[in-house]
């Protein structure tokens, strides 16, 4: 089936986007990752597929993410790695994705993963749940119209100082990693709208939602 004209020219967009400073991956070093960026059309129009991880994990515990994770020796790159961890999270059958490619790569330094977003077309949408339950919380299609929502953004505080972009959809609080593509994508996609004058009206510290240890403050 082929994509509608939406999707492919947000994906030309963003396969090109420059890579921040802070993102950009070393010339060695790292754990290969993906994660499946997975676009749809609901009932509320675009949306895209995310995950609540559970809490109580050694990494990323109780955040918001694109399904995803390391590549594993037996996938042959990115794009099955971002397949396959889909399925095995949520349920999405791969059958039912039109993978359009990859983004650029992207690097987490306080984990060493070097991400592979891949963005894909939900052609033929399945049933989607918490199916690795050890891992995975719960399972929404946000829909895009939600994130864009400027009642529904805010800004998080993180531990270097710097700050981000943050979303609050589906009883989610997304920030990190995770809202700072999201954010990308909205102004790719030409869906972003004007914040209320002066910016953000709320800034929240990552410290006080994940804790002092600080091991939970990585996209």
């Amino acid at each position: 089936m082929i994509p509608p004209d939406w999707i492919t020219s947000l994906y030309e967009a963003a396969r090109t986007m420059p890579v921040p400073k802070v993102l950009r991956p070393p010339a060695v070093g790292g754990r290969d990752s993906a994660v499946l960026v997975l676009f749809g059309e609901g009932e509320e129009g675009p949306d895209v597929l995310l995950i609540q991880r559970n809490t109580g994990l050694r990494r990323h515990s109780g955040q918001p993410a694109f399904p995803g994770g390391a590549i594993d020796p037996a996938d042959s790159g990115a794009l099955e790695c971002a397949l396959r961890e889909a399925e095995e999270e949520t349920g999405a059958v791969r059958a039912g994705v039109h993978v359009l490619g990859s983004l650029p790569e992207l690097y987490i330094h306080r984990t060493g993963f070097r991400v592979t977003p891949v963005m894909g077309w939900w052609h033929t949408p399945s049933e989607v749940r918490p199916v690795d339950v050890g891992e995975v919380a719960s399972v929404a299609r946000v829909p895009i119209a939600e994130l864009a929502d400027p009642a529904n953004r805010l800004r998080t505080r993180h531990p270097d100082g710097s700050t981000g972009p943050a979303f609050r959809v589906q009883g989610m609080l997304v920030w990190g990693f995770t809202a700072g593509i999201l954010s990308q994508l909205l102004v790719l996609g030409g869906w972003e709208r004007p914040w209320p004058a002066g910016g953000a009206d709320e800034l929240l510290d990552v410290l006080t939602l994940v804790g002092a240890d600080g091991d939970r403050t990585t996209p």
